[in-house]
């Protein structure tokens, strides 16, 4: 099942807009301490047509996505206790030599359950497919993969060298490998 939500994305974690008004939310900040290096500091993820407002201070992107659940329930359904401890928010461009919409194809139908079976560690799994870009870089989707801890997805993100064999063979498929940005390490909470 798809959901369309808008995704604002911050440089900052701190300083940002007041999301009261905004809806119900969810909000991804990255756990590193000095995020300048990274694609983007904060996340803020829902479905309320009121967060096209944070445009101008949504300065790393602001987004029209379709949540896709791949794994567990959708993040709208959770509640606090049920949230992910760890989320690896993998920011994607498409592979140029088959295209956005043959790339977002392969991820969904191939890559989720190759993904599914490799990452024994993930609890939740989420394909943000980019339908609009409203501002920021072109970026065609958003794989959040979850797990309990922070170690979990650093150290036992893959079951085996195999698998991780595997899933860097099938990432270069359908992702630009060379300009998708680095993976953001993130907490999430209720917004």
């Amino acid at each position: 099942m798809s959901v369309l939500k808008f995704a604002a994305v911050f440089s900052q974690k701190t300083g940002l807009p007041p999301l009261d008004g905004h809806g119900e939310h969810r909000i991804f900040t990255a756990s590193a301490d000095a995020t300048q290096h990274l694609p983007f500091a904060t996340l803020v993820l829902g479905s309320s047509p009121s967060l096209l407002q944070l445009g101008d201070e949504a300065d790393a992107g602001l987004y029209l996505v379709s949540e896709r659940t791949m794994l567990n329930q959708p993040l709208s359904a959770l509640g606090e206790d049920q949230l992910p401890g760890c989320v690896g928010i993998f920011p994607m461009i498409a592979n140029p030599k088959i295209g956005p919409a043959a790339a977002d194809n392969h991820w969904h139908q191939n890559h989720a359950p190759l993904a599914l079976n490799v990452h024994l560690t993930m609890t939740h799994y989420y394909q943000l497919q980019v339908v609009h870009r409203f501002a920021g870089p072109d970026w065609n989707g958003l794989a959040l993969c979850c797990c309990n801890s922070e170690s979990d997805l650093r150290e036992r993100f893959y079951g085996s060298d195999e698998g991780k064999r595997q899933i860097g063979e099938d990432i270069v498929k359908f992702a630009d490998t060379k300009n998708s940005p680095r993976r953001v390490i993130a907490t999430v909470q209720r917004g």
